[in-house]
């Protein structure tokens, strides 16, 4: 591929619902830029973009895929996301080695939920943006309706640039807004103007008024002269629109059909015209020798210097690191320095992307997109520099994850393979996390969503020949008392020499503070039990609250004083008075009014303000609190406090009371007592572990 200097560069994410079309809209690009010879299908498993085995099979984008794309004398690299909120950890990769956005939407189905995510993602990032809506070949598509409705939401920078013509329901042509001229596509692949219908006029009319409202404004000058009647050139407007799209103040709205590859032409035009190219952009990061700012600015003129805003592990390929240069002109077998890993690496080949094939280039400059295969030890979010302008950028700030799983090994022989499988998995995504539970003797697996994590299975059934399986979450009770009890226990055993010997009187009572397991006091007078047995009566306690006699779960909030009881001169041991103080505590514990606590999340809920009266129904039939709600800008946030055992499947059932806009976060609050049908519940499933700890 040629070598693009930065003013020649786009670099374009495609944000959007699942399934509005942004995979076979890449596919359509790539064609009219003669990189392919006919369009691939995601039916037909086929396309660039869609490359993975789980991608083919599921038929939905799950990973972000880059495509260089050359168009005229530029490169687009674009960057195809995936739709649904399981993998926005791939969405939050693209957006931070994006440019600027084109928002998809299926002018079928309109505004969806991932739009609107989509939208919050650009103004965010501070990206600037386009709208392309797709399906305008389907008889059904309304492109007026996305375009009232985006105006309704996000007001008068919505800036339609073209209307679609139709004649017998076909989807023919367009009306160029700004030119106001109408334009019909040949057989040829070419277009040739006509007079503008006369169906399409007053839409057209309504549309060139939006259009010149979103310029006047831009600036005064120009608000002045639109409330004076006076018409501005097609110069004017397209230099407004230059600037102003640039800053994100106007949003064109363009439109065409992906199978038809009808729509493209223009996109890409306007790609190149009016989105920025990486010098027009701000960059900075920190000069790790003086801690001062670094402007890179994607200038290439400054030393070389990149950001690695992803990761791709394959079993069969390798691995390749994506990055974006943020300065200077990398060359073949530089040597670059990761600061945050202390070493140099060699970058050996500089790739650019196309999916999932690779084309070896010479250099890339300032604000170009490539890979690097091999490198030893860095990691996404890593920065690289030259030693001696060591340079760290600022880390993505990747979401986090709240739904969890158990999993374990089908084959027991496979454990340590699937350790190492699921370490490449997660270096690939950055929403993951594995978590040893040690306390449950469970391993936990963190994601998104429960798709997420059986798609993270099925890639280590597929691509690493290993097996795990899912299961629900152990939930971490405790245990402690409501009562207060006395017992003694006399600890006696005789076997041929010295025997053992310990007594002990005890009381037992609530000490008031969850926090600690147990608070050890004695106040025994007269030397019934002598001082140097006090530390073994309390390594007693200590063991004995490790598992408690209830459900051997570990127990809270329980005082133990020893106040009396007696030994024997020669029998009595440190070993016997641990164990008569254990067997005090199981006794004393059982006599004082034992509890089971359950672990209470306090739960943030983010959702859409009509959603609201249904998560309150949802949340009371979970045993959930609401402590206190706010609204703003349309959204309702609700703070409540629910039981960590009601977080199962709670991701799920938020997604489908809300269409998926409903997001959600904890964090653990306290033990509270179990309701008593959940306690007995637990404690008869734990019978057999009681039965373990007492043997």
């Amino acid at each position: 591929m040629n070598v693009y200097t930065t003013d020649r560069i786009r670099n374009v994410v495609l944000l959007g619902h699942g399934g509005c079309g942004k995979t076979s809209l890449v596919e359509a690009m790539a064609y009219l830029a003669g990189l392919t010879t006919r369009m691939g299908t995601v039916a037909d498993k086929n396309t660039i973009s869609d490359f993975d085995k789980e991608e083919t099979k599921r038929q939905f984008s799950i990973h972000t895929s880059v495509v260089a794309i050359p168009w005229k004398d530029s490169k687009i690299n674009v960057l195809d996301t995936p739709g649904y909120f399981d993998f926005v950890g791939e969405v939050e990769e693209a957006v931070s080695a994006a440019d600027a956005a084109i928002i998809v939407i299926s002018g079928k189905a309109g505004i969806e939920t991932g739009t609107r995510r989509a939208w919050e993602i650009c103004e965010k990032n501070h990206l600037p943006r386009m709208i392309f809506v797709t399906d305008m070949d389907i008889d059904n598509a309304s492109y007026r309706q996305v375009v009232e409705d985006l105006q309704a939401l996000y007001g008068k920078k919505i800036a339609p640039f073209h209307l679609p013509v139709r004649e017998d329901g076909q989807f023919v042509g367009y009306v160029n807004v700004i030119q106001q001229k109408a334009k019909r596509w040949t057989d040829e692949g070419t277009v040739e103007k006509f007079e503008v219908p006369e169906y399409s006029q007053k839409n057209l009319n309504l549309c060139r008024e939006a259009l010149l409202e979103a310029v006047a404004e831009t600036s005064e000058e120009f608000m002045d002269r639109y409330f004076n009647g006076d018409e501005f050139s097609e110069d004017e407007i397209r230099q407004a629109l230059r600037v102003n799209v640039m800053d994100g103040s106007i949003v064109p709205v363009l439109m065409g059909s992906n199978p038809l590859a009808r729509g493209m032409y223009t996109l890409m035009a306007d790609i190149v015209k009016y989105f920025p190219s990486p010098d027009k952009r701000t960059c900075a990061g920190i000069n790790t020798t003086n801690n001062e700012v670094y402007p890179a600015d994607y200038d290439f003129a400054k030393p070389k210097s990149a950001y690695i805003f992803k990761t791709i592990v394959d079993p069969y390929i390798g691995k390749y690191s994506l990055i974006k240069v943020n300065s200077g002109v990398l060359k073949t077998d530089d040597v670059l320095f990761n600061y945050h890993r202390d070493c140099d690496e060699k970058i050996g080949k500089l790739y650019v992307l196309r999916g999932n094939k690779t084309e070896e280039v010479k250099e890339l400059h300032a604000g170009d997109i490539g890979a690097l295969a091999k490198l030893s030890q860095s990691q996404t979010t890593d920065s690289l520099s030259v030693r001696n302008n060591p340079v760290a950028y600022l880390r993505t700030n990747f979401s986090k994850p709240y739904v969890s799983m158990r999993y374990k090994a089908k084959n027991k022989g496979d454990v340590d393979k699937i350790s190492q499988s699921l370490q490449k998995i997660l270096m690939e995504d950055q929403t993951l996390r594995v978590v040893n539970d040690s306390e449950n003797r469970q391993t936990l697996l963190y994601g998104m969503g429960e798709q997420q994590l059986e798609i993270v299975q099925s890639m280590l059934l597929e691509k690493y020949k290993v097996e795990i399986e899912l299961m629900r979450p152990k939930v971490a009770f405790r245990e402690t008392i409501r009562g207060k009890s006395d017992v003694e226990y006399k600890y006696k055993k005789q076997s041929g020499g010295h025997g053992q010997y310990g007594h002990v009187k005890m009381k037992f009572e609530p000490s008031g503070d969850l926090e600690v397991p147990y608070v050890f006091e004695q106040c025994v007078v007269g030397g019934a039990v002598p001082k140097n047995y006090f530390p073994a009566v309390e390594k007693g306690i200590a063991e004995a609250v490790l598992k408690g006699p209830l459900a051997a779960y570990p127990v809270i909030g329980v005082k133990a004083v020893l106040y009396d009881g007696s030994y024997h001169p020669v029998d009595s041991s440190e070993m016997a008075f641990k164990v008569a103080a254990k067997q005090a505590f199981k006794k004393g514990f059982l006599d004082a009014k034992p509890v089971l606590l359950e672990p209470i999340a306090s739960v943030k809920i983010i959702t859409p303000e009509e959603y609201t009266g249904e998560i309150m129904g949802d949340l009371n039939k979970r045993r959930g609190r609401v402590m206190n709600m706010n609204a703003e800008n349309g959204y309702q946030e609700i703070d409540a406090d629910l039981p960590y055992l009601e977080l199962y499947g709670y991701n799920t059932q938020l997604r489908s009371m809300t269409s998926g806009s409903g997001t959600f976060s904890y964090e653990f609050a306290r033990y509270e007592q179990a309701p008593e049908d959940v306690a007995a519940r637990e404690i008869e499933e734990r019978a057999g572990k009681v039965v373990e700890t007492e043997e």
